[in-house]
């Protein structure tokens, strides 16, 4: 890896200039410092030179022909990926306004023709090392990012790293939301009768297929639990469409898990049960300051993990709420009322047949 402040091993510095001597003593003062250089004689010539390949610095003269030096820089900042490449303009113009123009252009600097090349080299050098530290930056960002979005869902990671100073607070907010649980049937029995190795290869194809269905249908993935996956609609990012979508989610799973089935032998011994239910929870991190859980709590994941529990291998069960969001586009059979587990009241709930309606 390149040092903070040794720039001078891969940076490529393009100059924009219409005059060949300019070009001549740029290009040779550079390349005796150790830099790669490649030159442009016009703005649009430059503007295919940044396309080709994004240089680390551009050297640009102002009035040039068919493109001058303000309209080069301001398509380079209109450009997501040309906008953080540094701007040093050279020009003969020495009035302020022209100053002020070139700066409210995008360039980051401006030097007055003629100029000392021991000037040159220095502005050259701050700009480099700048440049370097932005790109370790981005770098380094992409790096957490792709971090993220392998324990958690892209929704939350966009909330988290669009507002962080918010979103990394512990606590959270009531919303309604559609939670959705989904358990391996048989898997205890399973454990039971195949190696460790083997045991941790078949969950974790299938976990693979289950969670590729919840992003497919824009949810949040929770936690995996033992053999069971949580996963939630309507939030970070609320949508008119959350019950649909978790009903969508869990009839994929299902198609999927029959489909692993039929491949495998070993997974043909397991079955899969889900549970959804719909309504008001708080959504939020929760743990400590060191180590939180972005999760839903509440009675709605209660019921939705209760009806999981309920449902045969095959099956999706889903709350009432859930039921009369979807009902025009869903076939169901209804369930006599249901006494769950840490739960006073009855709930209605009701067996997903088919989902012709939600898949238009």
């Amino acid at each position: 890896m390149v040092m903070a402040g040794d720039t001078k091993k891969t940076s490529h510095i393009l100059v924009v200039d219409d005059r060949e001597n300019n070009v001549r003593l740029l290009k040779s003062m550079l390349k005796r410092q150790g830099y790669r250089v490649t030159v442009a004689y016009d703005g649009l010539q430059a503007m295919d030179r940044v396309a080709e390949e994004p240089p680390d610095l551009v050297l640009l003269d102002i009035l040039m022909p068919k493109m001058n030096g303000f309209e080069v820089a301001r398509a380079m900042r209109a450009n997501e990926e040309t906008q953080a490449i540094p701007i040093l303009m050279l020009t003969a113009l020495s009035e302020v306004q022209d100053k002020i123009k070139a700066l409210e252009s995008g360039a980051d600097d401006i030097l007055s023709k003629p100029f000392y090349n021991v000037e040159v080299l220095a502005r050259v050098r701050s700009f480099l090392r700048i440049k370097q530290l932005h790109d370790e930056l981005q770098t380094k960002n992409a790096l957490i990012e792709r971090v993220l979005l392998r324990y958690i869902s892209e929704e939350v990671a966009r909330e988290i790293l669009d507002n962080p100073d918010q979103n990394l607070k512990l606590g959270g907010q009531s919303c309604e939301v559609s939670v959705l649980f989904a358990d391996i049937r048989g898997f205890t029995r399973f454990t039971e009768l195949h190696e460790p190795l083997q045991v941790t290869q078949v969950l974790n194809r299938i976990f693979e297929h289950l969670a590729a269905t919840v992003f497919d249908h824009h949810g949040t993935l929770d936690k995996y639990i033992g053999d069971a996956i949580m996963a939630f609609y309507g939030a970070p990012v609320p949508s008119p469409t959350s019950v649909a979508q978790a009903v969508k989610t869990a009839w994929a799973m299902q198609q999927r898990f029959t489909q692993l089935r039929q491949e495998s032998d070993l997974v043909k011994e397991l079955g899969l049960g889900v549970g959804i239910n719909t309504g008001e929870a708080i959504v939020g991190n929760v743990g400590s300051e060191r180590l939180m859980d972005y999760t839903v709590i509440g009675n709605t994941p209660n019921v939705a993990k209760r009806l999981q529990e309920l449902a045969h291998p095959g099956q999706i069960l889903i709350g009432e709420q859930s039921y009369y969001a979807v009902k025009d586009g869903v076939k169901v059979r209804e369930i006599e009322s249901l006494y769950l587990k840490g739960i006073s009241d009855p709930v209605r709930a009701y067996e997903i047949m088919a989902i012709d309606g939600l898949m238009e």
